[in-house]
């Protein structure tokens, strides 16, 4: 469980988004939020998770796009120290498939299949990283599903 009070926040409209079906109540905090931590100069573990979030509840596949690419950035100054300390129960390593399994969709939608195919292969490398719990299989999911789009996509 998370003690981190920004971690909470970010939790918060997850749910918002996730379990209430309020896309846009969840995308004005994630703005909320995105403010108060200074945006992307805030505490990189905030900024890769609240990105990665936000690119969930965005109308536009562009949009979604440049906030998956901006967690991307973010993820690379994560320690695992900053998640324990956070209270995140993955590793950093564990954040990049999730990541990566994102940002191969959004490409998907835009129709750039090569750049697609480049963060699926990227995604099944790191998946090591997640256990067998219900988010790796979430995530396996995902990129089974993203893969089988591709190859009927050619």
């Amino acid at each position: 469980m998370t003690t981190d009070p920004t971690m909470t926040r970010i939790g918060q409209a997850v749910e918002l988004h996730h379990h209430q079906g309020q896309r846009e109540a969840a995308r004005d905090l994630f703005a909320q939020i995105w403010d108060d931590i200074g945006g992307e100069q805030g505490d990189p573990l905030h900024v890769c998770v609240l990105a990665h979030s936000m690119a969930d509840v965005q109308d536009d596949v562009r949009q979604e796009l440049m906030w998956d690419l901006r967690a991307l950035a973010a993820v690379a100054l994560v320690t695992d120290e900053r998640v324990a300390q956070a209270g995140v129960p993955l590793s950093v390593a564990g954040l990049y498939p999730s990541l990566h399994l994102n940002l191969g969709e959004c490409y998907r939608k835009l129709g750039d299949f090569d750049r697609a195919r480049e963060h699926l292969q990227q995604a099944r490398a790191e998946i090591g990283a997640l256990g067998d719990d219900g988010y790796g299989q979430l995530i396996r999911g995902g990129l089974e599903r993203l893969a089988k789009q591709l190859d009927e996509a050619t």
